[in-house]
Order: structure tokens, then sequence, then C-alpha cells
């Protein structure tokens, strides 16, 4: 029916011809599917119990980056059945929501983290990361027991939040102002944490690196990796859609 209105033959001998008609086709296209977007508040559907990272958190993710630890792990479970049933639920878009950048990766050296938080203990964490082959023998990992001597920078993460408020990340002027304090009172055992849960809900305040006297990188990073995937309570899914 098409050939009615079209000549194919003369359309495909004129390059010039055939290529408005290519940008008009491709413009249509475009138009239809990024339109949409900007009637909408966000491409994100919002997800109980995901928030920003407690200045500790993001300290520990900055490692985490810098370290290059997403080389070999991603953060990111599809929904397929195997990795479901290896690794936990499937993620959720909204999980990574607050990640500048994300996480996903591309490639599994290692095992995805997506859920890693709360399947192991801190001693084991911490023990991991000095020696790798100590609790996994076939781990190739190599060792980052120097975080633990490093002591954290406790001050200025003011400004790390504000930066991150700039893109986007709720952080209330409250958050930006107690910074520096919270990063201390989340990794010092005794603490009194209150007003810190009270604004980052499920945020966990003790000693993470075993070493109470002070406050480390080793420290920043175990409280990353034990927050990874705890904040959404996956349970209340449906087994039939944890399964695909």
């Amino acid at each position: 029916m098409a050939s009615k209105f079209f000549d194919h033959g003369k359309i495909e001998r004129n390059v010039t011809l055939l290529m408005v008609l290519g940008l008009i086709t491709v413009a249509i296209g475009g138009i239809v599917e990024i339109a949409p977007l900007f009637w909408i508040d966000s491409t994100i559907e919002k997800v109980k119990g995901v928030r920003p990272y407690t200045p500790l958190e993001q300290a520990g993710r900055n490692i985490y980056i810098r370290e290059g630890c997403y080389n070999c792990h991603s953060q990111m479970i599809r929904p397929f059945r195997d990795e479901v049933e290896r690794y936990g639920h499937y993620s959720l878009a909204a999980e990574s929501m607050y990640d500048h950048p994300f996480q996903w990766g591309s490639k599994r050296t290692g095992p995805d983290l997506a859920r890693v938080g709360g399947r192991y203990s801190d001693e084991w964490h911490v023990q991991h990361l000095k020696d790798p082959r100590s609790v996994v023998p076939e781990s190739i990992m190599p060792g980052y027991s120097f975080l633990a001597d490093r002591e954290l920078r406790t001050k200025g993460f003011g400004g790390d939040l504000t930066a991150l408020r700039r893109v986007g990340v709720p952080y209330t002027d409250a958050d930006v102002a107690k910074a520096d304090e919270d990063v201390r009172t989340q990794a010092t055992p005794g603490a009194d944490a209150a007003d810190l849960i009270a604004r980052y809900p499920k945020a966990q305040a003790r000693d993470f690196d075993g070493n109470p006297e002070r406050v480390t990188e080793m420290d920043a990073l175990v409280a990353y990796l034990q927050m990874l995937g705890t904040l959404v309570d996956t349970s209340k899914a449906a087994p039939k859609e944890q399964a695909r």
C-alpha cells in the first residue's frame, strides 16, 4: 500500500532524497521517545526506604571507587533466576538514584555486591580486605590492609554533601551542617546516634574496623559495604517476581 504514495526506486536512487526522508523518520521517532519525558517528574519510581548515604557511607563509597573495586564487582542483580538465587532480589532502579556515578559495573571477577550488606560480620570484611585468601582461599583480590592504618578525613564533609545536593541528592541543611559530626558519631561506639539515625533511617552506628580508638578508612569502607542492599525491604515482593 505504501508503494501507492512512494516511488521506492526513485528514493533509493536519489541519495539526497533518501537522506532527507531518513532524517525525518529519525526525528519523528526521537520526538515520540523523548517528548513525554518533559511532562513527567521522574523516570525512576521512588521506593520506600531509599535514602542518601550518610557521610561515613559516602566516604566509604569514595574509597571503594578510588581503589577501583567497581572493576571487579558489579552492583546490579539482573532479573534472572540464577542471579536472584545466588545474590538475592534483583536490583531496583531507585536503589541507585542517589549514586553519582552508579556502580552497576560491567564484569564480575568477584561476586555482585548489591546486597552484600549484613551477609558477613564486620570482622569478616576487615579480614577479607586485609588478607582476602585467609577467608576465601581461591580469591585473586589484592589486599587492602593499609586502609586500617589510614586515618579517615573527618573534616570538610559538608562540602561533599553540598556538591551532591547540587546534582539532586536531597541532603538537608542540618545534614550538611552536621556532616563532620555524623562521620565521627557513626564510627564511635557508645556515641549518641539518635539524631543521625532519625535523619538517616537504618544507619548502622558502631566501630566497624575493630579499633575504637580512631576512625579509619577501613571504618568507612566497611560501613558502606554493610549498608548495600539493606535499605529496601525486598521480602514484600511476590515470590514469582523474584524467580523471573
